[in-house]
């Protein structure tokens, strides 16, 4: 068993800057591809960004690339997600998950999620 435990959303103005954090309790975080995926009211959940145990970072989506940066530490089990740049169409609840493949996307374990609230 897996516990992924998000943190680090809030409120922000547009244009400000977040960074969420996930705490991964398991033996083999360090080998495995880690994501952060968002979902908002009324829209299906979307795949941010992924990290692989390497580092190897997953191309962004154009809706966030240039502005959001996933990295990891595993010796902390700990993936981040830096925000920056933010706009309200970023507001989501945020989720990070243990990813077992990109294409299509399937994951095996998931957090609680941390909303993220972005005013203009």
């Amino acid at each position: 068993q897996v516990q992924l435990v998000e943190s680090g959303g809030g409120l922000v103005q547009a244009g400000g800057s977040l960074r969420l954090s996930c705490s991964a309790s398991g033996r083999t975080f360090s080998s495995r591809t880690m994501g952060w995926f968002r979902q908002a009211p009324g829209k299906e959940r979307e795949l941010v960004a992924a990290i692989r145990w390497n580092g190897i970072i997953t191309d962004y989506p154009d809706s966030v690339k240039g502005r959001f940066t996933i990295s990891r530490d595993n010796a902390k089990n700990t993936v981040y997600l830096q925000m920056n740049s933010l706009k309200p169409e970023d507001t989501a609840v945020y989720y990070c998950a243990v990813v077992r493949r990109l294409l299509p996307v399937e994951y095996d374990y998931w957090g609680q999620g941390t909303q993220v609230t972005v005013s203009s």
